[in-house]
């Protein structure tokens, strides 16, 4: 890949830009809070690789992307700069490997990747995530059952996701 060197007025300008609280970020986020689910942000998922996912669920191992169409190269808003064209489609080309490159190492490490495009409705895409974590909850359930409730899938208890008007009380799982 080329190197690029930006000037320092460009750097000063890029440096404002935050990797993290995005406009599309803050809608999921703001979706997945008003259903009761609780997450963390902006975390580390694994020592193999220093991708940082946006929404991480840890009990059930699941990290979701929030990508800007721009930047990670949308098949639907493919836009390229006119100066510097082929530098930039070989750069946002490079931001795509490295995301399937991240995908690869976390999925091998056990966790489901979801990838949310930014143009995309927050509550379609908060029912996405919402079904991938009651596909877990209805795994561990099913595992917690069938050893007796003597193996647990991991450090903590099987516990399914509910609204917080409708707390999950111990032994209800």
């Amino acid at each position: 890949m080329q190197h690029w060197e930006a000037t320092d007025a460009r750097r000063k300008h890029m440096s404002r830009f935050g990797r993290r609280d995005t406009a599309p970020e803050l809608a999921l986020r703001r979706a997945l809070h008003a259903r009761g689910l609780r997450y963390f942000v902006d975390r580390r998922v694994s020592t193999a690789t220093r991708c940082r996912a946006d929404i991480v669920f840890p009990r059930a191992r699941i990290a979701v992307f929030v990508d800007g169409c721009f930047w990670h190269h949308c098949d639907q808003h493919i836009h390229l700069p006119k100066a510097n064209a082929e530098l930039w489609r070989t750069k946002l080309l490079a931001n795509r490997q490295r995301d399937a490159h991240h995908d690869a190492v976390l999925r091998s490490e056990g966790w489901k990747v979801l990838r949310v495009w930014e143009h995309e409705d927050p509550d379609a895409a908060a029912d996405r995530v919402e079904r991938e974590l009651q596909r877990w909850a209805r795994i561990a359930r099913t595992r917690h059952r069938r050893t007796g409730g003597t193996a647990r899938p991991g450090p903590d208890p099987p516990f399914r996701y509910s609204p917080i008007s409708q707390p999950t009380a111990p032994g209800s799982w």
